[in-house]
């Protein structure tokens, strides 16, 4: 953000040329059961990061979509972007009448809800411009009832600094404490807020292949995935958006979710086999973790 937070609002700066954006949006709900946070020994994974990186699947649909554009006007100047950018993807899909912002801060649409991706064609083509979307949240606040971190301190204004999906996926260093027992199991991102909000009940499920559930990654505990070693999670999750985190991320956030696991010798054995590792970030949060089952482990 501060090497390149003003590009965000100046479009022709980052695409010379760019005229209009076209926004669009995929969905990516597949129909997996959402009850694994009410399984605390299991590994709870955003739905987005279950499949295949949609990095890579929304970036291929773009480019497609731009090649038929090119068809029928001739060859015209293009950039596409999919969370690759400083770009205003939500505040561009919502002029651009897609949906409108939630009080959670992602866009949702009436007839989609908010699982689905959004990606942007910057482009030199004049065409008419689509009028906003109206906010339809009414007095609605569930998300920010819901939110395990009171990372959403009022309508439309999160903290990221508390948020988990930031928390277990950008965040590079230590898990604050006094956050880590709010995180429960989940080691890859957060839903609880989408989860919570009404017009998720209009979500259509998605017929994209990609998007589907990985390496049993919707039923995994969290102690088999803390076995993977680094050969392991780089092969199993080769094309998955999690592999961006790295392994040593991979195992801080394991090792919180095993702190607030129930306690039992399965788990404490678990964070033992890594208490000698050779990164000190993953020995903090294990050792934390272990302090967390001290009555059994003694």
């Amino acid at each position: 953000m501060a090497r390149h937070g003003a590009l965000r609002a100046r479009p022709a700066e980052l695409k010379p040329g760019t005229l209009r954006v076209i926004s669009c949006r995929m969905d990516y709900l597949n129909d997996e059961a959402q009850g694994i946070l009410l399984e605390p020994e299991r590994a709870n994974i955003a739905r987005y990061a279950r499949g295949r990186d949609y990095h890579k699947v929304l970036r291929d649909r773009l480019q497609k979509l731009c090649e038929r554009i090119a068809d029928e006007i001739g060859e015209f100047g293009y950039r596409v972007f999919t969370d690759s950018a400083p770009v205003m993807e939500v505040e561009l899909a919502a002029r651009a009448g897609i949906g409108w912002r939630g009080k959670h801060t992602l866009l949702l649409s009436r007839d989609a809800g908010s699982w689905f991706f959004l990606g942007e064609i910057y482009c030199d083509v004049p065409l008419p411009l689509d009028a906003a979307e109206k906010d339809h949240c009414g007095t609605c606040e569930r998300c920010i009832e819901v939110c395990p971190t009171q990372a959403i301190r009022g309508p439309y204004q999160l903290d990221a600094r508390r948020c988990i999906s930031y928390l277990t996926i950008e965040h590079k260093s230590a898990i604050p404490e006094e956050l880590r027992p709010l995180i429960g199991n989940r080691v890859y991102g957060c839903d609880d807020c989408q989860l919570a909000c009404p017009w998720n009940r209009f979500a259509k499920l998605t017929a994209e292949g990609d998007f589907r559930t990985r390496n049993g990654l919707d039923d995994a505990t969290l102690v088999e995935l803390f076995a993977w070693t680094e050969a392991e999670f780089d092969e199993r999750l080769r094309g998955s958006p999690i592999r961006r985190i790295g392994y040593e991320r991979w195992l801080r956030n394991l090792a919180v979710g095993l702190g607030n696991a129930p306690s039992s010798l399965y788990v404490i054995a678990a964070l033992r086999s890594r208490a000698d590792h050779s990164s000190a970030l993953v020995r903090e949060h294990v050792s934390w973790a272990l302090s967390r089952h001290a009555s059994l482990a003694a």
